[in-house]
């Protein structure tokens, strides 16, 4: 269980909406850290500042017809330091505030956002409520930020309200960023120096934003039928093996023969293609021995995982690794920490590893 947050303070930020219109949405910002929220310190790198002032950086926010609070984390995170732990405490934050706001927006460090955008789309299940993850490439403040732009979007689209059915636009988790609103387990840092950070190959965004906001409400998940529940368990013993020509049996053996795995995403080439060499084989059959589940999942970007469809993947099948369709590195990783954290029996697991659970995979 992570630690409570429950005495942190919320700040209220000043907008156009009055204190007393409680017509208005109510929306949480949630202040983890990263480059969003940077200054420069006296030995020129970027560290995290304090983020009360931010209705001065962004003065936009007082035009926005919403009621708006700021809640910043006691210990901000730069996102190449996230842990698991910190993805149980910002579930826990959302199920402490679910029934308060209409919507959630997370500040978020751009490295591992879609790693934890994922992350947070599983442990949140029948999410009937945005929870939309932004950043930025560029401090807010500083001169060609894309720190306002994202973060009023996101916001924008956290109050969203469907024009014909009066409900809530978006009930999912998303990650926003240049313009386009990604399904959050969908999505794959792609850039490092421009503006268009994120990307989803193998499915389309859900919003589009330009004079106005374009939803795919096609694309979109249903609201769900059930009441949230929020999981307070992710199992870390897992690793990720990324295969290449070369790749010697003492490497493989080195992650599969980790003590105490659990699972393991390998990343094999094409649509699921592998080594066949005997060695390889065994490695597999080994780590299949001692219960460690491993999902195949692709090295492209587009495309699908089809376990059978040449000879070098068919061999995976009958070595009883789990064949990932189209879902991305990110979420294959922390779909297996959620799915093995919930302790469940080997065909219970393998079918929940298997199949779509909150829009990661693509049914065939």
């Amino acid at each position: 269980m992570p630690d409570t947050l429950a005495d942190l303070p919320l700040l209220t930020l000043p907008t156009a909406a009055p204190a007393t219109d409680t017509t208005a949405p109510r929306l949480l910002i949630l202040y983890t850290g990263g480059t969003i929220g940077m200054v420069v310190n006296t030995r020129q790198e970027l560290v995290p500042m304090h983020f009360s002032k931010l209705d001065r950086l962004v003065p936009e926010l007082r035009q926005l017809p919403y009621r708006l609070e700021l809640l910043t984390l006691p210990q901000l995170i730069d996102s190449s330091n996230v842990t698991p732990t910190d993805w149980l405490r910002l579930a826990q934050l959302i199920k402490q505030y679910y029934s308060e706001f209409d919507g959630f927006v997370v500040l978020h460090g751009t490295d591992t956002m879609a790693y934890s955008a994922a992350a947070l789309s599983f442990l949140l299940e029948h999410l009937g409520k945005p929870v939309i993850f932004t950043g930025a490439q560029v401090p807010v403040g500083r001169t060609r930020s894309d720190a306002a732009r994202n973060l009023l979007t996101a916001l924008e689209i956290a109050a969203a309200r469907h024009p014909q059915a009066h409900t809530v636009q978006l009930p999912e988790v998303g990650l926003f960023f240049d313009d386009i609103l990604i399904r959050g387990n969908r999505a794959k840092k792609v850039e490092s120096q421009q503006f268009a950070a994120f990307r989803s190959e193998n499915y389309p965004p859900l919003v589009r934003a330009g004079i106005n906001l374009t939803f795919a409400d096609n694309d979109i998940r249903l609201l769900p039928s059930a009441r949230l529940k929020v999981h307070e368990r992710l199992d870390e013993n897992v690793a990720v093996l990324r295969l290449f020509p070369g790749i010697t049996a003492a490497v493989v053996e080195a992650v599969l023969g980790v003590p105490g795995l659990r699972g393991c995403v390998l990343e094999t080439y094409g649509s699921g293609n592998a080594p066949t060499a005997p060695w390889f084989l065994q490695c597999l059959e080994r780590a299949r021995q001692r219960g460690v589940y491993i999902l195949n999942v692709s090295q492209c970007e587009e495309g699908r995982v089809v376990q059978g469809r040449y000879e070098t993947s068919a061999h995976l099948t009958n070595l009883g690794v789990i064949g990932g369709d189209d879902i991305t590195s990110e979420a294959a990783i922390t779909k297996l920490m959620f799915v093995l954290g919930i302790e469940l029996d080997e065909t219970q697991t393998r079918a929940l590893l298997s199949q779509d659970l909150r829009g990661e995979i693509t049914p065939q």
